[in-house]
């Protein structure tokens, strides 16, 4: 143990000097380290403040240069403007005395044309002053006043001015004619050509055959119950008299007489004939009759080459199949109406689609002008108007006779469209009485006028000649007399085609040798 005491006394005492010269020796080697960085910090700080100091001075240097840029700019900017300023300031200079110099000239023409004015108020004058003694002098030659002369000469000069007003108006005319009257012919004539209609007169009557004499008593029923129940159920009439084998069914309405012409016939064809018979089949002949309709304005639009009609306007238009006016069929008429219109838009240049659909339904309030209040005009405006037709369609029909002013082309040639084919012969019939009263306004047109001596409508009222008195109406006064006619019928008369007006004035010198 004491031994090992010292031993371990060994160590320590080894121990101890090698740790006191280890601590001198990292002594001093941290000396030299902090000694080695303290050197270093030193020099970079140094090269620190040598850049900064560079860059102090290349910043400095810099900022001096631009500072100096900005000077010279700013100088030469300022120069401009102050050059800028001086150009402005002596043009200014300049127009003042421009200014001034003509306000200088302005005054001397003023003043030269007061002197001016001054010579010519004298000259007037002594302008006015011979006038008013010359006219004293021809005043004295003449024997008229100033007045009187002035009548005169304004009469002189009427005369002569209505003389070259209608030798103008004749010539003008004759231009006119010779190139509208060749055009127009060619345009209607080819589209005439192009639809040559046939017409077949229709009445208020049908006939339905009948198999045999015995049909009629079954067709009249006991004590006429049959046929009551059938002109009840359809609203028409029924004639049942001595002609062998046929019923002649009567009424004004086409379509029920339609409806009962269809009854009738399917109820010869059953033989089982009793009112509730009669009552089924007038059922199935309406709904017969109303496809039937469909199906004919259907075929009409296709046709006439008009689609996107409502199904309804159709329906209407289906209608006219059985709708006569002067004994014309509507829907043929519309058809050739539509067809004409339509090539002479082509012919003109003008919008044929809307020609041609405004001549198909220009008469589609005749369908239901017997149902519903007033003219067919209106009720065609209406019926456009609510199936959502434009506006140049419904202006179409609301002008084909002329009731409104004219505002499109299309407007005026389904209105020719309409005269042509209500004029073309055999194309309709007119009563006695419109006939006889549209000739007796027609003389009375003619005899309304100063001087005519007689008015006399010929040619089945498509010609007027008028006789007048050759002491009253001259050559000159008898031209301007028949356009004042022709005006006149124009304005007050409703007629188909044309109406040639003639004025005939004649001099006879009579005289007897004894």
């Amino acid at each position: 143990m004491k031994i090992i005491y010292n031993i371990l006394f060994i160590v320590i005492i080894s121990l101890v000097p090698g740790l006191i010269i280890g601590y001198f020796i990292r002594k001093f080697i941290a000396e030299a380290r902090i000694q080695s960085a303290e050197e270093e910090s030193r020099k970079i700080l140094e090269e620190a403040e040598r850049e900064a100091e560079s860059k102090i001075r290349e910043i400095t240097l810099e900022a001096k240069e631009k500072a100096q840029k900005i000077r010279e700019d700013a100088n030469r900017e300022s120069q401009k403007r102050r050059n800028e300023l001086q150009r402005l300031e002596d043009r200014l200079m300049h127009r003042e005395e421009t200014l001034d110099k003509k306000s200088e000239s302005l005054d001397k023409k003023e003043a030269k044309l007061k002197k001016q004015l001054n010579k010519v108020e004298k000259e007037q004058e002594e302008i006015q002053e011979i006038k008013e003694k010359e006219i004293k002098k021809l005043e004295m030659i003449s024997n008229l006043s100033h007045s009187e002369a002035k009548e005169y000469l304004l009469s002189k000069m009427e005369d002569e001015l209505d003389h070259e007003y209608a030798k103008m108006i004749k010539e003008k005319e004759r231009e006119a004619k010779e190139e509208s009257n060749k055009k127009a012919r060619e345009i209607i004539s080819s589209a005439i050509q192009r639809c040559a209609g046939d017409y077949v007169s229709e009445t208020t009557v049908t006939v339905v055959d009948l198999p045999n004499d015995e049909m009629k008593g079954r067709i009249i029923g006991r004590e006429g119950r049959n046929i009551r129940a059938l002109e009840s159920l359809t609203g028409i009439d029924l004639i049942i008299d001595d002609t062998p084998e046929a019923v002649v069914i009567s009424g004004y309405d086409p379509i029920k007489r339609e409806v009962a012409r269809i009854a009738l016939e399917k109820l010869i064809i059953d033989g089982r004939i009793h009112p509730a018979r009669i009552e089924e089949m007038v059922e199935k002949a309406k709904e017969e009759l109303d496809n039937q309709i469909k199906e004919v304005g259907e075929q009409a639009t296709f046709d006439s080459g008009v689609h996107g009609l409502d199904p309804q306007l159709v329906k209407y238009l289906g209608r006219l199949k059985f709708r006569t006016s002067y004994g014309q069929n509507v829907l043929q008429h519309s058809l050739e109406v539509s067809f004409l219109a339509g090539v002479m838009a082509d012919e003109l240049g003008a919008d044929s689609t809307l020609a041609k659909r405004g001549g198909l339904l220009h008469d589609i309030g005749k369908a239901i002008d017997q149902e519903v209040e007033g003219p067919h005009i209106d009720i065609g405006v209406d019926l456009a108007r609510k199936f959502g037709e434009s506006d140049g369609v419904i202006h179409a029909i609301e002008a084909h006779h002329g009731d409104v002013d004219f505002r499109t082309v299309e407007a005026v040639l389904v209105a020719a469209a309409d005269a042509i084919s209500a004029a073309r012969p055999g194309a309709r019939k007119e009563t006695l009485e419109a006939y006889i009263k549209r000739l007796e306004e027609l003389e009375d047109i003619g005899n309304s006028f100063n001087g005519v001596d007689n008015a006399y409508a010929i040619q089945a009222g498509r010609e007027i000649r008028v006789i007048v008195q050759s002491d009253k109406i001259n050559d000159t006064k008898a031209s301007k007399l028949s356009r004042d006619i022709k005006k006149e019928i124009e304005n007050n008369l409703n007629y188909p085609g044309q109406i040639k007006v003639v004025v005939i004035r004649e001099t006879r010198q009579i005289e007897y040798a004894k």
